[in-house]
């Protein structure tokens, strides 16, 4: 509307901007911090990005070192660690998102429809306290417990008359131990944002399907459930932008030679061949392909949830 009255004026691009400018300056004074922080923080270092396609020379600095264009890029593409790096973080992300999205959403419509606020605050509570635990502490846990000398489980494996067992040496149960222990440390506080959706539902609306004799299921099934759909969307497109983006920490604390065959991952690879290694720039040249890999995921994704159920990001 307002554009539509600016070109009647006549008013050039120039002058509209500044109109407009002047006329919301308390908004973009507010924004402003914010869009500075982001600047300096987000993309100024991407200049740092030339330096996968060059030889990074500390002394030469980073536009005197010797342009080599794609040569990182090709030599990660032909090493034998490439396949196994790909797939590792691939399943690993995938096993993650599938196994942890949808419980947050369950748990959330769960205690929503629960009617004793006492005890599911002492339920909301319980779950939400292992993501306050850190993930060096959550490692250490795990492989206290998990020890086949002195942890709990083999202990109570033990009592029952079974064999224990070294579950971080055996390659069949890292990645589900990784998966589980992240799905119970944060599907509490996943769940937070699942409860604000739901907040947004009118109580009228479950008053009116009581007195029609919906049941609890009907209630979640045609009334709650809908309502978080765009939410958890949403959600759902920015885990797929960040499907080979498996964090570098927890992953490392695990890992041990016994099961690297199946824990070795982009971030632990990138961490190994440029910090150990030295060999910054081929690193860089992974990191840049993982981003590019994760920013074209996203758009294809955002494009097919705007085509299929006209919610997306942008």
């Amino acid at each position: 509307m307002s554009t539509r009255v600016f070109k009647q004026s006549g008013m050039s691009k120039k002058n509209r901007f500044l109109k407009r400018l002047k006329k919301d300056y308390p908004l973009w004074l507010f924004v402003l911090p914010g869009i500075i922080i982001t600047f300096i923080f987000s993309y100024v270092p991407l200049y740092g990005v030339q330096i996968a396609f060059r030889n990074f020379n500390p002394k030469l600095g980073f536009f005197g070192s010797p342009w080599v264009g794609l040569e990182h890029f090709k030599r990660f593409f032909d090493s034998p660690y490439f396949f196994t790096t790909i797939k590792n973080t691939f399943v690993l992300s995938l096993y993650s998102l599938i196994a942890g999205f949808p419980i947050p959403i369950l748990l959330a419509l769960i205690l929503n429809s629960f009617r004793h606020k006492k005890y599911r605050k002492v339920i909301q509570t319980v779950t939400y306290a292992p993501n306050f635990i850190s993930t060096v502490v959550m490692c250490g846990m795990l492989l206290l417990f998990l020890s086949p000398s002195v942890g709990i489980i083999n202990n109570v494996i033990e009592f029952f008359g079974g064999n224990n067992i070294n579950f971080m040496a055996e390659k069949d149960y890292w990645r589900h131990i990784y998966v589980w222990s992240g799905v119970w440390q944060g599907m509490g506080w996943s769940s937070v944002i699942y409860f604000a959706a739901l907040s947004s539902v009118s109580p009228e609306l479950h008053e009116a399907a009581i007195v029609d004799g919906a049941t609890k299921f009907q209630i979640v099934r045609y009334i709650d459930f809908p309502s978080i759909i765009p939410t958890a969307t949403i959600l759902l497109i920015l885990s797929c932008g960040s499907i080979l983006s498996v964090g570098f920490e927890k992953v490392f604390l695990l890992q041990n030679d016994l099961n690297l065959s199946v824990s070795q991952v982009i971030s632990t690879y990138v961490y190994k061949v440029g910090l150990i290694d030295n060999n910054i720039s081929y690193s860089s040249a992974i990191g840049l392909f993982n981003s590019a890999v994760n920013a074209i995921l996203l758009i294809v994704v955002n494009r097919i949830s705007k085509k299929l159920s006209g919610i997306s990001l942008w």
